[in-house]
């Protein structure tokens, strides 16, 4: 098989391609794709704890805990430790953070109309559905 029918060279070089380009985007905002992540999830709801923001975005504890020390050292999220079980960690959107949901979903709209702007509304639905179901397989190992 040529390397541009392989189905993870495609996947890859796509998710690369609108990561950079998203980037770019939030550049002025000192946000990554992978931490407007986190903050999607928060903006969502009044706390999560790092377990939670794992499972919802399909990524590693370990690599959540990174994101989050960057975001909290540039003042978006807060790590409340429960006083009476210190295992127990609630992560909060601070003002600073929650102030970028506005701007930061504008942007994701923008993007995601930039991406698939030469595609119709059905093909829109069918390349979304193609791709939460790949996301949602089970390969035997």
């Amino acid at each position: 098989m040529e390397l541009k029918d392989c189905i993870n060279f495609l996947l890859s070089a796509a998710q690369h391609n609108v990561f950079q380009y998203l980037s770019l985007k939030l550049t002025s905002y000192g946000v990554t794709p992978s931490q407007y992540s986190v903050l999607r999830c928060l903006w969502g709801r009044s706390h999560a704890t790092p377990k939670q923001l794992a499972e919802i975005l399909g990524i590693e504890t370990s690599t959540v805990s990174g994101l989050l020390d960057r975001l909290q050292k540039n003042g978006l999220i807060d790590r409340i430790v429960n006083s009476e079980d210190r295992r127990e960690v609630q992560v909060i959107a601070t003002q600073k953070g929650r102030d970028l949901e506005e701007p930061i979903t504008r942007i994701i709209d923008e993007v995601n109309a930039e991406v698939l702007k030469d595609y119709t509304e059905n093909e829109i639905t069918s390349l979304k559905n193609m791709l939460r179901h790949i996301a949602a397989e089970k390969f035997e190992i």
